[in-house]
C-alpha cells in the first residue's frame, strides 16, 4: 500500500484502522499532517522531520527521527533502515505513541506494555545488535545532559559511565572484576522499567497534535 490519497472511510483507512487502533477521523488527521510535512510528497523523509520545530529542543531528537525509519517499528519482523517512508508506515510508527483504550483486559495491557517497550529499546538499540551496549547508553544520556550549561562532556561521560554500571549490577547481579559488561538485553531492559507506568506517557507533541489526544 502507498502514500495514501483517499479520504476517511475508504477501504485503506479502514484497514490502517483496525491494524493500529486510531479511528478513521484520527487517520484523517494523521495524513493531513503527514502532507504537510512531506510538502505533499508521496513519502517522507528525514530532513522533514529535522525542521519541526517543537522537535527541534528535544535532547533526543535523533533517536525519535531514526525510529520513524527503523524496519523494526513496521510491525512486519524485519530489520534495517529505510531513507523514506510512506504514510501506512508512518502511521504504524505513529501508533507506538497512542495510549491504550480504556476498556481492554490485562492480557491485551501487557502485550501493548511489551511493544511499547520493544519500541523504546529498540531506540537506544541503535546498532540492531540486540543490547544497548555502554556507548549508545552514554550517548543517549549525554544527549539528555547536554540541556545543562554546567556540565563538562567529560563529566556528562561520567555520569553516564556510572549510571550504565548501576543498570548493569541491577540486571546482572554480582559482576567478577575480570567480567565484561556486553550491554542491557531487551529482557533486562524489561525488568529495570517494571513499576513504570509507560503505556499511556509515552506520547509526542511534534505533529502539531497531542498523540494524548488519540486515545479515544
Amino acid at each position: 500500500m502507498g502514500a495514501l490519497q483517499s479520504i476517511p472511510g475508504q477501504p485503506e483507512y479502514a484497514d490502517l484502522a483496525e491494524r493500529t487502533g486510531f479511528s478513521l477521523e484520527q487517520i484523517g488527521v494523521l495524513h493531513k499532517r503527514f502532507k504537510q510535512l512531506s510538502h505533499n510528497e508521496e513519502t517522507l523523509r528525514r530532513d522533514h522531520l529535522n525542521g519541526i520545530p517543537d522537535l527541534a529542543c528535544n535532547p533526543i531528537r535523533s533517536q525519535i527521527i531514526e525510529a520513524f525509519f527503523d524496519r523494526r517499528n513496521f510491525r512486519q519482523n524485519i530489520e534495517g533502515t529505510v531513507d523514506e517512508i510512506n504514510f501506512e508506515q508512518f502511521l504504524v510508527v505513529m501508533s507506538h505513541f497512542k495510549p491504550p483504550r480504556l476498556h481492554i483486559t490485562e492480557e491485551q495491557r501487557e502485550s501493548i506494555r511489551r511493544e511499547k517497550l520493544r519500541f523504546l529499546f529498540n531506540m537506544h538499540d541503535t546498532d540492531n545488535d540486540g543490547t544497548i551496549t555502554l556507548e549508545e547508553y552514554r550517548h543517549v544520556v549525554e544527549e539528555l545532559l547536554s540541556l545543562s550549561e554546567t556540565l563538562e562532556k567529560d563529566t556528562a561521560q561520567s555520569i553516564a559511565d556510572a549510571a550504565m554500571l548501576e543498570v548493569a549490577s541491577i540486571s546482572m547481579g554480582h559482576m567478577e572484576p575480570d567480567e565484561f559488561y556486553e550491554g542491557i538485553t531487551f529482557e533486562h531492559f524489561s525488568k529495570l522499567l517494571n513499576g513504570f507506568e509507560i503505556e499511556s506517557n509515552m506520547n509526542i507533541r511534534f505533529l502539531y497534535t497531542d498523540t494524548m489526544n488519540l486515545c479515544k
